[in-house]
């Protein structure tokens, strides 16, 4: 649990979610898609031109006259009508590939002469078999290796290529999620590189007669129509359209141009079919769509200047901005208090989430939110549960302060059996120490003006002292000042208690010796002891109030081992071991110390003392 805390793991964490950013993996880029998806529900195109109006083939058109495909005569008449309605262009979603059963082509060509009539072409998967109608593409750079490419085309039959004034192909390529928010406005085909058919449309609106593709090693810049007209498109000559609501583009049916007269002054006209069989529904960011439908918003994107505007600084300024934030969060979130994590969460989800919409509503430019609203989410949310975590830690330390001064094999049978927190207690023949600074006064008088200091340095001794203790079965019963207070065989039964306490004496003074190495090369002082051991009986047990107890002894001979440190200043002597734990302690020798009277007792006492 607590390396999933850890700030290691949430580096680790940021560093996987970046590359997914870095790399654009599948559920990253379907997120960012469906985000600029949103924009455009919330806020679509308005149509402010009205420039282009589809002419739809519906099935009500086909149940009156006849079924498709049509006899030529019937698209010349139309064809005829939409001119004479003021059409300026006229484009066809449809191809023309096979002779009129009744031969009428060469009547519906000349229908085409004088009109500016754009023909359609589709991708196949062979070889181009027919004409093409070419217009002049100057290439500044190498943009074929950009293009998508494809085998071939079906193309139209020569006679309506004959008179038409452009020509291209309809195609439209989908995301990753199959929806289409773009298309490309050249490809490659065996018969050389060939425009979309929108892009030739409006080249053809605008009375442009050639392109010209700007290209460098990073991929396609822009495509010229003429010194004032350009277009800019992705790497790869993809243009992203900004759609409208499909009503908001005047739609007509075949019967109403033929029955009635349409005002289409100077409008694109694009006709195509919109009956079951016949056409396709692709989806599109505003519901499905008609090819139709969609090359007509495509022209209408590119006339009212409203094309969505995504390119390759776009991706690394946003991938550079996601590591700044990342670098940032885990610098700063742990170092703030939780309303600041939060305002400062906030803070940066208002400024993303504000500058995509800006950037998407005032400028068309598509500034993704999707990937650094989720990244911070989770980089912050683990960073705030990690802060929960370290808390929840704390408050566990604090409710457990028992493993600080007892045996663990204490704290484990406490948890086993809590009853043994009762008040009360049993009286057992121990061994007891007790261990105290010599000199503190002089020690503390040299930190007057560091108490944190003399802190610090009172807190690594006892430290070490007391790991030496808990090692050698000893439980910690308080510590008093610079003075710490131990004993063995309580509250488990500790065998040889008496030579473990002698034993963890010894090693106290060595250790103190290597601490004492350490203070004089950091120029601290010195620091030395006085340690008194003796065994006998006690009352061991919890002592204090209902509201408050400690796991303590008391007892005569308790008092006698803190007697013994005390005495160990006058007897010249670190270490001062009471009679009876000397006879019980076998693994050592003991030199006398002499016999010395202390404070409560009558008896005289004698004392030893060993080295090992």
């Amino acid at each position: 649990m607590k390396i999933l805390t850890s700030s290691v793991m949430v580096v680790i964490l940021a560093t996987l979610l970046f590359a997914g950013r870095l790399f654009d993996v599948s559920p990253v880029e379907t997120l960012r898609l469906k985000t600029f998806d949103y924009y455009q529900k919330i806020s679509p195109r308005d149509v402010t031109t009205n420039s282009v109006v589809i002419v739809e083939i519906t099935e009500q058109d086909l149940k009156k006259y006849g079924q498709w495909p049509w006899p030529r005569n019937l698209i010349s008449n139309l064809h005829n009508r939409i001119y004479q309605y003021g059409a300026k262009v006229i484009q066809y979603n449809i191809i023309f590939a096979e002779r009129d059963r009744a031969g009428k082509d060469e009547n519906f060509a000349q229908k085409l002469a004088g009109t500016n009539t754009v023909m359609m072409y589709s991708i196949k998967d062979s070889a181009t078999d027919g004409q093409v109608a070419k217009v002049p593409v100057v290439k500044q750079g190498d943009s074929d290796k950009f293009l998508y490419s494809f085998k071939g085309v079906v193309t139209n039959i020569p006679e309506l290529l004959r008179f038409a004034n452009g020509a291209g192909v309809n195609i439209m390529i989908p995301n990753i999620d199959g929806t289409i928010r773009q298309i490309p406005l050249f490809v490659n085909t065996d018969i050389g590189t060939i425009p979309n058919q929108i892009l030739d449309t409006i080249r053809v609106y605008n009375q442009n007669t050639k392109y010209k593709i700007v290209a460098d090693k990073k991929g396609v810049k822009e495509i010229l129509l003429s010194k004032n007209k350009k277009i800019e498109t992705d790497a790869n000559a993809m243009f992203n359209i900004n759609f409208a609501n499909t009503n908001t583009i005047k739609t007509y049916s075949v019967t109403d141009i033929i029955k009635n007269k349409i005002d289409l002054k100077n409008k694109i006209v694009v006709v195509g079919l919109n009956a079951a069989g016949l056409s396709y529904l692709k989806d599109t960011p505003l519901g499905v769509m008609t090819d139709t439908q969609i090359s007509a918003q495509a022209i209408e994107t590119d006339l009212t200047d409203t094309q969505l505007i995504r390119n390759g600084i776009t991706n690394i300024v946003e991938i550079v901005a996601v590591f700044v934030l990342g670098f940032l969060l885990i610098a700063v979130i742990p170092r703030l208090g939780i309303t600041s994590t939060v305002l400062a969460y906030l803070t940066l989800l208002t400024g993303i989430i504000s500058s995509s919409l800006v950037a998407y509503n005032g400028y068309h430019y598509m500034l993704d939110a999707s990937f650094p609203v989720l990244f911070i989410t989770i980089v912050w949310g683990h960073l705030v549960f990690n802060s929960f975590a370290k808390q929840y830690r704390l408050r566990q330390q604090i409710k457990k302060q028992f493993e600080h001064y007892l045996d663990p094999r204490m704290v484990k049978k406490l948890q086993k059996d809590p009853t043994l927190l009762k008040l009360g207690g049993e009286t057992k023949t121990m061994t007891f120490m007790f261990s105290d600074i010599r000199g503190f006064t002089p020690i503390s008088e040299k930190y007057k003006g560091n108490p944190q200091g003399l802190t610090r340095l009172i807190n690594r001794f006892l430290t070490r002292m007391t790991n030496i203790i808990i090692k050698n079965g000893g439980t910690v019963d308080k510590f008093m000042g610079d003075c710490i207070m131990a004993f063995w065989n309580a509250p488990l039964d500790t065998p040889r208690h008496e030579t473990l306490a002698v034993k963890t004496a010894i090693q106290m003074q060595k250790e103190l010796k290597k601490l004492n190495r350490e203070l004089k090369k950091e120029k601290l002082p010195q620091i030395n002891i006085g340690i008194g051991i003796n065994t006998g009986q006690a009352l061991v047990g919890n002592m204090g109030s209902d509201q408050r107890f400690d796991y303590s002894v008391i007892g005569d001979d308790v008092n006698l081992a803190s007697r013994l440190e005390s005495s160990s200043k006058e007897l010249a002597s670190t270490l001062v071991v009471g009679e009876k734990t000397k006879k019980k302690c076998k693994r050592y020798r003991f030199k006398s110390l002499g016999i010395i009277k202390v404070k409560g007792k009558t008896e005289d006492i004698k004392v030893y003392t060993t080295s090992g």
